[in-house]
């Protein structure tokens, strides 16, 4: 599974981060140099603490997106039942299509999309009509005055 992050577009993925992080550290150092020259300033010694931080964030960034990403593979990966002699037990195609109101329960952490609010009607909520009678009003007053 690890293999995936040896792909083309990962590899080019792990040399931006790398380059990065190696960019964020020569700049710190750059400004510490700066900070210890006779013009430094306070502020170049608080750049040159904070481009490492900076660095350390892209190497943070980095493997959150490399364990993201292998975690979404393995959820994608089917779970194939493997027996005690090491062979793997597909499933029977035509035991799934014996009753097809079952579906197979693949469980997901959170739904993808909110389920949408359910309508309000002006009869239920007294407060939110009187506030929609305020901006027709408020509307129409705007319209006059134009």
């Amino acid at each position: 599974m690890k293999r995936r992050l040896l792909t083309p577009g990962w590899v080019l993925l792990h040399l931006v981060f790398l380059a990065a992080f190696a960019a964020s550290l020569w700049l710190g150092w750059w400004q510490w140099e700066s900070a210890q020259e006779a013009g430094g300033s306070f502020r170049n010694l608080g750049y040159a603490l904070q481009w490492p931080l900076f660095g350390a964030f892209a190497l943070f960034l980095w493997y959150q997106v490399a364990r993201m990403d292998l975690q979404r593979a393995a959820e994608e990966q089917p779970d194939i039942p493997v027996s005690e002699d090491g062979t793997t037990a597909l499933p029977d195609p035509e035991a799934d299509s014996a009753d097809p109101s079952e579906e197979p329960s693949r469980s997901r952490k959170r739904s993808p999309v909110p389920p949408p609010a359910p309508p309000v009607d002006a009869d239920e909520d007294p407060e939110l009509a009187a506030y929609n009678r305020y901006l027709r009003e408020l509307n129409e007053a705007e319209r006059q005055r134009c």
